[in-house]
C-alpha cells in the first residue's frame, strides 16, 4: 500500500526518457501539455495523444500510467481578477472535464504571480562534487536592484543588503550579470524560454494594485468556480505551495504557510480542493510543521513532492522598513533527499499513516502519488543538459532512498 512512485516528464523533448523513468521503478508519470499556450483548451484529442505516448510500451515493458497533470496552468488574468478571467475559467473547467473523460484524475496547479519558482544558482557545487539549485538573498537583491532596477525595490531590503548587493554588482563581470539575469528570468518548468527584462518589468507593473488580500480573493474566486466541477467529474485539484514561500519582487505570495492552506481549504470545502504537499517549498520556512500539517490536512492531500532544502542561516531574518513586517528567505539550497531541514522520516511516516487511515475508513485514494522532486546533477548527468533539478540520476538516487525509507517504516508499523 505504498505511495505511487512517479517522476516528472516534460514530454518528447525531455532528455530523460520514459524508459529511464520506467527503469527507475516508477509506475506513474507526471506530465503536462506544455506545448499548449496558457489559457487555451486541453482537448480530449491532445490529452489522449500524450496518454498514448506514456502507455506506448506497456505491452512489452513494465506499465506506466499518466498519474498526475503538472501543471494545468492558471492564466494571469485569473490571478489578477480581470473581467476576462471568466472566459479563462470556463476553459479551465472544460479542460478538467476532458481530463476526466480520459481517466486522468489528479491535477496540480499553482497561483504564484508571474514566476513559478525562483533560484539564483542552478549549479551550486555540493561537497561530493554534485550540483544543486540554490537561492541567495544577496544575489536576488543584485538582480532586483541593479539589473532589473525595479522601482522602489529598496523598500524590500535591509540597508546592509542594499549596500552589499551594489558592491557585489560592481565587481561582477558581464557574463556573470547575464547568467544571474537568465537564471532569475527562467520561464515556466518545461520551457527553455526566459522573459526579457523589459517584458518582465511590464508583468510586475500589472500587479502594482494587487496585494495580499486581492490575490487571495482572486484565488478563492477561482477555486470556488472550478473545484465543484472537478468534484463532480472525479478530479482532484491540488495547489502547489509558493517557491520560495515568501514575497519576492513586491509580488504577494498566498500559499506559503499552514494558515494560508487552511484558509484556501475553507474557501471551498470540497475534497477536490486539495493540496500538492511539497516538502521542499514548505520546508524552507521553519514555522511550517510538516508532519503535523500532513495529519491535519489529511484527506485534502492529493499529491506529494518529496525533497528537502537546507537553510544556510539559523534564523530567517525579516524586513521592516516603514511598512508592515514581512519575513523574507535566507539563503538555502536543495539538499540530499534524506538530509536538509525536512525530517523526512517523520514526513513519510505521517503519509503512511494517512494512507492507512484512508484504507480503514474507505474514503480517498489509499495510494497517494509521490515524486522525488529536484535531484542533484551528478555522475554522467554532469555532462548533459537537462531541466534544472530534473536530471535522471539525482532523482533516481532520491527515489531509491525514499523507497527504502518507506519500506522500513512500513515494516516497523506491521
Amino acid at each position: 500500500m505504498g505511495m505511487l512512485q512517479t517522476m516528472r516528464w516534460f514530454g518528447p523533448n525531455d532528455p530523460v526518457s520514459l524508459m529511464d523513468i520506467r527503469q527507475a521503478g516508477c509506475a506513474g508519470v507526471v506530465t503536462a501539455l506544455h506545448q499548449i499556450p496558457v489559457g487555451e483548451l486541453w482537448s480530449v484529442e491532445e490529452i489522449n495523444k500524450r496518454k498514448q505516448l506514456v502507455e506506448a510500451a506497456n505491452q512489452t515493458y513494465s506499465p506506466l500510467q499518466w498519474a498526475v497533470v503538472e501543471s494545468l496552468p492558471v492564466h494571469e488574468d485569473i490571478k489578477k481578477g480581470r473581467p476576462t478571467r471568466e472566459g479563462y475559467i470556463e476553459t479551465y473547467k472544460q479542460s478538467i472535464r476532458n481530463l476526466a473523460a480520459c481517466d486522468i484524475r489528479t491535477v496540480c496547479y499553482n497561483f504564484m504571480p508571474v514566476l513559478d519558482w525562483s533560484r539564483t544558482n542552478l549549479q551550486y557545487e555540493m561537497p561530493d562534487g554534485s550540483q544543486a539549485l540554490r537561492f541567495v538573498w544577496e544575489d536576488f537583491a543584485v538582480f532586483d536592484l541593479c539589473i532589473l532596477k525595479r522601482p522602489d525595490a529598496e523598500t524590500d531590503y535591509e540597508p546592509e543588503i542594499i549596500e552589499s548587493a551594489r558592491k557585489k554588482f560592481d565587481r561582477m563581470k558581464p557574463d556573470q550579470i547575464t547568467e544571474l539575469s537568465n537564471i532569475v528570468l527562467l520561464g515556466l518548468p518545461g520551457s527553455e524560454e526566459a522573459f526579457t527584462l523589459d517584458t518582465f518589468q511590464g508583468l510586475l507593473n500589472e500587479y502594482a494594485m494587487i496585494g495580499d488580500a486581492e490575490l487571495r480573493e482572486n484565488l478563492y474566486y477561482f477555486i470556488h468556480q472550478v473545484a465543484p466541477v472537478a468534484n463532480e467529474v472525479g478530479v482532484n485539484l491540488c495547489i502547489h505551495p509558493d517557491d520560495p514561500p515568501y514575497s519576492l519582487l513586491g509580488l504577494p505570495r498566498v500559499v506559503s504557510t499552514e494558515a494560508d492552506l487552511s484558509q484556501l481549504m475553507a474557501a471551498c470545502n470540497v475534497t477536490a480542493n486539495g493540496i500538492t504537499f511539497c516538502t521542499g517549498s514548505l520546508g524552507i520556512r521553519p514555522d511550517n510543521d510538516l508532519p503535523g500539517m500532513i495529519e491535519r490536512f489529511g484527506e485534502r492531500i492529493h499529491f506529494i513532492h518529496l525533497r528537502t532544502t537546507k537553510r544556510e542561516q539559523t534564523e530567517t531574518p525579516g524586513v521592516s522598513l516603514g511598512r508592515p513586517f514581512v519575513t523574507r528567505p535566507g539563503n538555502f539550497h536543495e539538499a540530499d533527499h534524506l538530509a536538509g531541514d525536512v525530517d523526512m522520516y517523520a514526513v513519510v511516516k505521517a503519509i503512511i499513516l494517512e494512507q492507512k487511515r484512508r484504507e480503514q475508513v474507505g474514503v480517498g485514494e489509499t495510494t497517494i502519488p509521490m515524486r522525488p522532486d529536484h535531484g542533484h546533477q551528478m555522475l554522467d548527468d554532469l555532462n548533459k543538459k537537462t531541466y534544472p533539478g530534473y536530471s535522471a540520476i539525482g532523482r533516481l538516487r532520491g527515489l531509491a532512498e525514499l523507497r527504502g525509507l518507506e519500506m522500513g517504516i512500513e515494516r516497523s508499523l506491521e
